[in-house]
């Protein structure tokens, strides 16, 4: 069965009718990214910025152009820490955000 609306439509309504979905998808982002599955975390963050920021905003926050941006945030791409740091704190002041973090023994 073919869906009837396109995925990255409906999750860019449901960030602007509800901003804590948008914080909750950052939220997985981090922890995914955190926890070793880039791949997931990448698709997530484009998502999350197409949904918010776009791909055209972000490359003038950080620097980089919009079409590296799109490859470094695909499945086979490979962002450094540098530009992913710099993605991180665009999100970061986009939703109003800080990233706490907490380290526990397991």
């Amino acid at each position: 069965m073919a869906l009837t609306r396109d995925f990255k439509e409906t999750v860019k309504k449901r960030v602007e009718r509800d901003p804590d979905f948008a914080k909750a998808l950052f939220h997985e982002a981090v922890d995914l990214m955190l926890d070793g599955d880039a791949a997931t975390a990448k698709l997530i963050l484009r998502d999350l910025i197409n949904a918010t920021v776009g791909f055209e905003r972000l490359a003038e926050e950080v620097h980089k152009p919009s079409k590296s941006l799109h490859r470094m945030l695909s499945s086979s791409g490979n962002p450094t820490m540098e530009n992913l740091s710099a993605i991180f704190v665009t999100i970061k002041k986009v939703l109003h955000v800080k990233i706490d973090t907490t380290v526990t023994a397991v």
